[in-house]
């Protein structure tokens, strides 16, 4: 798929991120650029910064220093709620244990970034059936989470990521909970489904194997990034 910004121009840019806990710095200066329709891993040990990261790219925390660019805007400097209206719009999300609302099915659930957007209930629905689909769940759009497995709970949270179109996806563990195949066929599917909208995928993860799978590897350690490692 042809990328809908410059080749060479990243999607998602920080620089000099720093942020900070009382007196420790979880981040402590961190550059990085996330190109359209890459997947990125970023490791590292418990409290590294990894985590951290990942929230201030994703507007969820604000840095305390150093600037965030999304398509070449800056975006670090939105308030709250135009944050959140970023988030809805431009990001997609997948957590380790899914967050999907357990009243609604899995087709209301996936639907939600574009209910929450103002866009028809009908339309909406639609586009979380098709990514369904695509994703191996028809015939289990009317199922609630507690009547799907935890690959298929993990799937639908997927859907509910790409149902919107987003630019930029941030998966946090998202195959933690998962045994090894179930998370490997699980991170496959995110991974296929995010390349056929042309989304970039920044995944945090502690599985060594899954971060190797991935085209490039960034290691985080005391809130700095440690190595680069490419493909």
């Amino acid at each position: 798929m042809t990328s809908a910004w410059p080749t060479g121009a990243p999607v998602l840019s920080g620089r000099g991120l720093v942020k900070r806990y009382g007196d420790q710095h979880a981040l402590a200066g961190i550059d990085i650029d996330i190109q359209p329709g890459e997947a990125v891993a970023i490791v590292g040990p418990s409290g590294s910064g990894k985590t951290s990261l990942l929230h201030v790219l994703a507007g969820i925390l604000r840095a305390d220093a150093g600037e965030i660019t999304l398509s070449g805007r800056r975006i670090d400097q939105l308030g709250e709620k135009k944050r959140s209206e970023l988030r809805r719009r431009e990001f997609g999300f997948v957590f380790q244990s899914g967050m999907l609302v357990a009243e609604l099915t899995a087709e209301e659930n996936a639907a939600l970034p574009l209910l929450l957007g103002g866009a028809g209930r009908r339309e909406s629905i639609a586009a979380a059936r098709e990514w369904l689909g695509k994703l191996g769940l028809r015939g289990k759009e009317t199922r609630r989470p507690g009547q799907l497995s935890g690959g298929e709970a993990q799937r639908v949270a997927i859907a509910r990521a790409l149902t919107h179109r987003p630019k930029v996806i941030f998966a946090d563990e998202p195959t933690g909970a998962l045994d090894t195949r179930t998370g490997r066929d699980t991170m496959n599917a995110l991974l296929v489904a995010a390349a056929d909208t042309g989304a970039a995928v920044i995944v945090v993860t502690h599985d060594r194997e899954l971060a190797d799978s991935l085209p490039r590897t960034v290691a985080i350690r005391d809130g700095l990034i440690a190595t680069k490692v490419a493909a």
